[in-house]
């Protein structure tokens, strides 16, 4: 079921998510209609908070090739065990932040550990795209949004976009 993907300002997307524990079919499904919005937004990423539900569970799929197969990843709990102290700088945009985009740095690679849907423990070191965007999924669990690593008038800038954008949905 494709659920409606919250747009900032929403103070849902400044909070801290709780930790879910073992999964159940409730998690279970959550994850099965995170997946689907988040392909049908199109994006490579969506964290529970962003579809209204503080939950620290995410979903992403960085494969961009329209001929590979996909590689949905679902991770619960997710903690951060590791950074490298090499960076790469990404232009991020984020889908509760529609059409706005800036250039963040973050750690190149990354450790992580997680609860999968059957509760098993997993790990994973990610690079490149994959480390971006978990990276970023991990921020939004923890109530921090990509405009956070930027100067205060750039954030402003894109707030105010964000606002009026709102104004013209709930208009509509």
């Amino acid at each position: 079921m494709l659920r409606t993907i919250l747009i900032h300002p929403d103070p849902r997307l400044k909070a801290r998510a709780d930790e879910v524990g073992a999964p159940d079919d409730e998690i279970r499904a959550l994850a099965d209609d995170m997946l689907e919005t988040m392909y049908d937004a199109p994006g490579i990423g969506l964290a529970a908070p962003q579809i209204g539900v503080m939950k620290r569970i995410l979903v992403m799929d960085c494969v961009k090739d329209e001929t590979a197969p996909r590689q949905p990843m679902v991770l619960i709990d997710p903690v951060i065990t590791g950074r490298s102290e090499e960076t790469n700088v990404y232009e991020e945009g984020c889908l509760s932040i529609p059409d706005q985009y800036a250039e963040v740095t973050r750690p190149r690679e990354v450790d992580v550990t997680w609860t999968d849907l059957d509760g098993n423990p997993q790990s994973q070191h990610f690079d490149g795209l994959w480390a971006t965007c978990v990276q970023h999924e991990i921020d939004h669990l923890d109530g921090k949004l990509f405009i956070d690593y930027l100067g205060p008038m750039k954030r402003q800038m894109i707030t105010r976009r964000m606002q009026k954008l709102k104004r013209e949905l709930a208009r509509a």
